[in-house]
């Protein structure tokens, strides 16, 4: 069977905004080499070029978070161009999370999943997951959150959506969202269709800091495609059955669940 860029173990059914971490083991990778031209590359240099890339809190000092990737580089014996920015040297985006303040003094992204990270910046945990549906569970674990984050250890999740774009970088002011393809035919629906997933990490910056490096890894991959995966189309169909309706405004899914659920329907094994 063809393999996807989504575990099916990862798409929980019913399905509920938590946070879904889970505790890296010593050695397991976090930083993922960017090929050069790559669509992922193409579209990251030209963020980059514009010089909308990177927000920083006046007088906060990046260094020791660009050190901690360095580290990261080396401990994975990764080959990269080392006079390459972090933009274009890594598939990843980054952020700094400051478990003194809870708050991102810094980010470096480029490929943002309908969010500006501009808006995300000197910004608290409760105020940046201010917008996310259904999120009381989250919210209320906030705190303990930041503290796991920064607290020296290492740490995964996933989140993943069904998107009508192939593009990775999903502005919100530089990229209006696609229209969904013409829900009447469902097989034609799926096939102008993208899984979307974000792997997201932490790793300490250490130093002497209560920073962690969170990286945001986009992976895209045709629906069609993905769904061929054992077990994928069953789990994708019964998480998205489950959705609220406040989920699937807040994902821009409304007008996709229907078309999505017949299709996913024909495709369960």
């Amino acid at each position: 069977m063809p393999t996807t860029v989504l575990d099916p173990q990862l798409v929980a059914s019913p399905f509920r905004m938590q946070p879904g971490l889970r505790k890296l083991a010593a050695g397991e990778p976090q930083l993922t080499a960017l090929r050069p031209g790559s669509a992922l590359h193409e579209e990251k240099r030209r963020v980059f070029e514009a010089g909308a890339s990177r927000h920083a809190m006046p007088g906060f000092d990046p260094g020791p978070a660009l050190e901690a990737i360095a580290r990261q580089v080396s401990e994975q014996g990764l080959r990269i161009d080392p006079a390459a920015p972090p933009e274009l040297a890594f598939e990843e985006d980054f952020a700094v999370l400051d478990g003194v303040t809870g708050t991102l003094p810094w980010l470096c992204v480029c490929v943002p999943s309908h969010w500006a990270p501009e808006d995300k910046l000197g910004l608290d945990f409760s105020a940046v997951h201010a917008p996310v549906a259904d999120a009381a569970t989250l919210l209320a674990a906030g705190s303990h959150l930041v503290q796991l984050a920064t607290g020296g250890e290492r740490w995964e999740r996933h989140v993943w959506t069904i998107s009508p774009s192939p593009r990775h970088d999903q502005h919100p002011r530089r990229q209006p969202r696609a229209p969904w393809p013409d829900a009447a035919d469902a097989a034609a629906f799926a096939a102008g269709c993208w899984l979307r997933v974000e792997r997201q990490t932490f790793f300490p910056v250490g130093r002497g800091t209560r920073q962690a490096v969170f990286t945001i890894r986009v992976m895209l991959q045709p629906l069609v495609e993905a769904a061929r995966t054992l077990g994928l189309a069953p789990r994708l169909r019964e998480s998205l059955a489950s959705m609220t309706d406040a989920v699937l405004a807040y994902k821009g899914l409304t007008p996709a669940r229907a078309p999505l659920l017949r299709w996913l329907d024909s495709r369960a094994v």
